[in-house]
């Protein structure tokens, strides 16, 4: 059998200027993506993509290097400025948003909390009779 030849799929270079960086903190991990303004995904990247396992995942020093992980592939494309949205209660979360204004050649535009807040919850279940 002959082989086949791999050939990689070409990285496209963009050329987007603004752009928005969603940080999603949980309690066990940390993902950041900065997508262009119209929603379409630049670049991305977590805590446990970066080889942080088990607790380590959900340190502030872990969201931290995803933060820069994901700006770095991000400026390739030509991102200066970005607006910052922040989703979840987790540990990451204040050190993601300061480490993304400390980035170097990124300008932050806003910061809003997107946190999904219940405004009345769920019906509770009917009362017991015994």
């Amino acid at each position: 059998m002959a082989k086949r030849k791999v050939t990689r799929k070409k990285v496209v270079k963009k050329n987007i200027a603004r752009g928005v960086v969603y940080i999603s903190a949980t309690y066990n991990n940390t993902v950041i993506t900065v997508t262009d303004e119209a929603g379409n995904v630049i670049s991305w990247s977590s805590a446990g993509s970066l080889g942080f396992k088990g607790s380590k995942k959900s340190t502030p020093y872990a969201a931290q290097q995803a933060v820069e992980d994901a700006l770095t592939k991000a400026k390739e494309h030509g991102i200066k400025e970005v607006g910052i949205k922040v989703q979840g209660p987790g540990s990451g979360r204040e050190t993601a948003v300061k480490s993304v204004g400390a980035t170097e050649g990124i300008r932050v535009l806003f910061l809003k909390d997107i946190t999904p807040l219940p405004h009345n919850g769920c019906r509770p279940p009917k009362r017991r009779r015994v």
